[in-house]
């Protein structure tokens, strides 16, 4: 079920090595994104582990690819919409909202997966391990009025 279509890289230059990074690595290389982290004492950065995300554009019909902070739990993945705290949803979040059907990369294990929002306790719990990999997360949501979405990621059935 793998997504097809053309690809068109982001309008983003760092999106776009990044991406090309991982992939022209085969997942060896790219796989942390530096990323400034403030906290009451002190400001860094720090290099946190990302996968891929990949989706079907929901205006272009187009194949988009998004680093985003690695989430996962016992071999199950979940990606944040937080857009750093910005008051719209990222582009990807409405492409999975419009079809599913998803790849993620983490590291060179590339798997055909589908999203799925989720909500209430669920959320809770995808959430608290969302902040506990990447604790911005949290002041993103406090910096924000939307409230930031989480999606699991679940293997899709193999077509035969």
């Amino acid at each position: 079920m793998p997504l097809k279509g053309e690809y068109e890289p982001s309008t983003a230059q760092f999106v776009r090595d990044q991406v090309e990074l991982y992939e022209s690595s085969g997942g060896a290389q790219g796989t942390t994104l530096g990323v400034l982290v403030t906290r009451e004492e002190d400001e860094k950065l720090e290099d946190v582990p990302v996968v891929i995300l990949t989706t079907l554009g929901a205006k272009s019909g187009k194949i988009r690819k998004s680093p985003l902070i690695r989430v996962e739990h016992d071999g199950n993945y979940a990606v944040v919409a937080s857009a750093g705290g910005a008051p719209k949803h990222p582009v990807w979040y409405h492409n999975a909202v419009a079809d599913p059907r998803v790849e993620l990369q983490d590291g060179p294990m590339r798997q055909d997966m589908l999203a799925r929002e989720v909500t209430g306790n669920e959320k809770a719990v995808w959430w608290a391990r969302a902040v506990e990999a990447f604790p911005p997360y949290a002041e993103y949501q406090r910096n924000t009025d939307r409230e930031i979405p989480v999606f699991v990621l679940e293997p899709a059935a193999q077509e035969h």
